[in-house]
């Protein structure tokens, strides 16, 4: 608990300056950094070496697709196609050393994970208010927060004992209603204060579907860690782990509210 209130103390008002007032090169270089790093452990889970050329090739690959979404997208279709050649000319050239499933870590780590955290840049380029773009955290991070809590005092029976032991079904529930509240705030100071578009009654139904999504989310990359014999990603968020650990929610969330939002404006 002491570890929680540490970080959100401390990066909670990071993550919302980076992301309402910070220049886009900042909001683009922080969401390069986590990518990168977010790929760089999901290779190490899979039995990458640090500082291998596959790791550092994957690092790097990861950090340009974010930052070519931002200013040149035209090309990242080429840049991952060039990321998949050179991968598996190195495979070959190893003779066996270099796994399948690391090749496909890989390209996890330099489409996928960069695909959602560049979101933000493309709602920001959409002319989404740039509130907005806190909504993936707030619809991840409260239903993280309320399934712990909702699981910690009301849990009795487990969701998927075989992924994630602590998780409960009674905690799922109070995730996805915990999603609602924080939604419907969201909803509310916006509409408020800042001529928000989204009403209560969408804002309820985008509420309990990133709920689902985000623990699928959670669950998806703890199936990982469980198939590869890990705890957590990393250690940079001290008891929350890595990139991958705090961050495994809003990979799943965000394309959700950026598609939802994007129709939204059509």
């Amino acid at each position: 608990m002491k570890s929680r209130i540490l970080v959100a103390v401390v990066g909670v008002p990071v993550l919302v300056w980076v992301v309402l007032w910070a220049p886009m090169l900042v909001m683009m270089a922080a969401l390069a950094l986590l990518a990168g790093i977010g790929a760089g452990e999901l290779m190490k889970c899979v039995g990458v070496e640090k500082g291998s050329p596959l790791m550092t090739w994957t690092v790097i690959a990861a950090v340009f697709s974010v930052e070519w979404y931002y200013d040149r997208p035209s090309v990242i279709a080429v840049w991952w196609i060039i990321y998949v050649v050179v991968t598996f000319i190195y495979a070959i050239l190893k003779a066996g050393e270099v796994k399948f499933v690391q090749c496909m870590a890989g390209v996890f780590g330099v489409v996928l994970i960069p695909y959602s955290f560049s979101a933000f840049l493309r709602l920001e380029a959409a002319g989404v208010h740039r509130a907005y773009l806190l909504l993936p955290f707030i619809l991840s991070f409260a239903c993280d927060t309320f399934a712990y809590f909702a699981g910690l005092t009301l849990g009795r029976h487990k969701l998927a004992p075989k992924v994630s032991p602590k998780k409960t079904i009674e905690g799922s529930i109070g995730g996805i209603l915990g999603n609602v509240v924080c939604g419907l705030l969201f909803a509310f100071v916006m509409d408020r204060w800042f001529g928000g578009s989204i009403g209560y009654g969408p804002m309820v139904l985008l509420a309990l579907l990133c709920g689902i999504v985000a623990q699928v989310g959670d669950l998806s990359f703890s199936l990982i860690k469980r198939e590869f014999g890990i705890k957590d990603y990393g250690r940079l968020f001290l008891e929350h782990g890595g990139v991958l650990d705090r961050f495994d929610s809003v990979l799943f969330v965000t394309p959700v509210i950026e598609t939802v939002l994007v129709f939204a404006l059509r």
